[in-house]
């Protein structure tokens, strides 16, 4: 057993037997758990990052509904204590299934399993892989002269080329990117574009712009699998790579911005291992849209709404931010990354870019 599950089993434990000692003294159990809500996030100077801040909301079973949850908690601390002492894993959706047979524990929603994940992640301060809990969804697709060492299901070593020994989909990110399944062998690359959409990121590769400008390209997927922005931050932080992000032009598209470079509201708790504070963004902008005469659309009464709220949330309290998505709002436009090609399909890489990657220096 590897000492991260150690760890993660010990963690999950305590918070049994503090149960247990309550209900043993004739208290009613609680457990205490942060607000996730961006009203509870606050800036990390040392690392750099939003993280929850202090404030933090009771569960009881004083009631039935925090009842239900404290009960659905110990079945799933019984579940994953299996699962590391069998040495297998599941998914999240397989979880959700399993609840099934934990009687009044089941979950009604995967998303209430999920959160309640999430939720012995803040509590124990472990990874929910330490859990032996894995992702429905694929890591993102990387392409560029990088080569990692991976550990495969039998425990054999293997040294993938993330340029020439993969094809045009490039290296599939694992859903674990620890130090234990992956090492970075081999890094040849000048920094790295993180890139929303599957369209760009192949039209990046067909025109060959890794070898071009000697970057590494990683497709986001929209918002960024964990591990894709785990990924992202070992190669920043450990083979100091700068790292710029590619994307829209929308109030979506900036959050996704954010998740990378500042942290996810639900995920603040991880931000520490996940955000990339360092990470710039190059993506379409308001300005852009009318500097290079883009196609756009009309915002939506959503749209509108987002924007309004990203003025008030403070990983967008920079005068940049405040600038641009002011003036979005004014010009009620937003733009897709492909709205580059009205100039033509090499624009972007010819053009754009260059410009974007010369402002921040890299180029």
């Amino acid at each position: 057993m590897k000492e991260r599950h150690k760890n993660a089993l010990r963690e999950l434990e305590d918070i049994a037997e503090d149960i247990y000692d309550q209900l043993i003294e004739g208290n009613i159990p609680n457990m205490r758990i942060p607000t996730r809500t961006k009203n509870n996030i606050e800036f990390d100077d040392h690392q750099g990052v939003w993280k929850y801040g202090k404030s933090k909301s009771t569960r009881s079973a004083k009631k039935l509904k925090g009842a239900r949850m404290i009960l659905r908690t110990l079945y799933m601390l019984e579940f994953i204590r299996d699962m590391i002492g069998e040495d297998k894993s599941s998914t999240l959706r397989e979880m959700y299934y399993i609840s099934e047979s934990w009687e009044k524990g089941k979950f009604n929603r995967q998303s209430e399993s999920n959160r309640l994940a999430e939720d012995m992640e803040i509590v124990t301060d472990c990874l929910r892989e330490d859990f032996k809990l894995r992702p429905e969804e694929d890591g993102a697709r990387v392409i560029g002269d990088i080569t990692v060492e991976e550990k495969n299901r039998k425990g054999e070593i293997r040294n993938i080329n993330c340029r020439d020994d993969v094809g045009d989909s490039g290296y599939t990110i694992p859903y674990n990117v620890e130090e234990d399944k992956i090492k970075f062998t081999d890094t040849n690359v000048d920094f790295l574009i993180a890139i929303e959409t599957g369209g760009m990121f192949d039209r990046l590769v067909e025109n060959g712009f890794d070898e071009q400008a000697n970057c590494l390209l990683v497709h986001l997927k929209g918002q960024p699998a964990r591990s894709t922005r785990r990924m992202i931050k070992r190669l920043n932080e450990e083979e100091g790579i700068p790292v710029v992000v590619f994307t829209d032009g929308d109030p979506w598209s900036f959050r996704i911005f954010s998740s990378v470079a500042y942290g996810a509201i639900k995920s603040a708790h991880l931000s520490e291992y996940l955000a990339t504070p360092g990470a710039e963004y190059i993506g379409i902008t308001a300005s852009d849209i009318m500097n290079y005469d883009l196609p756009t659309d009309k915002l939506t009464k959503t749209d509108r709404k987002a924007l309004r709220q990203e003025l008030e949330d403070p990983r967008f309290d920079t005068q940049f931010w405040r600038d641009e998505i002011e003036t979005m709002l004014e010009i009620d436009k937003k733009a897709e990354q492909q709205a580059l090609a009205k100039y033509g399909l090499d624009y972007v890489t010819d053009v754009y870019l260059p410009e974007k990657l010369e402002e921040a220096g890299l180029m």
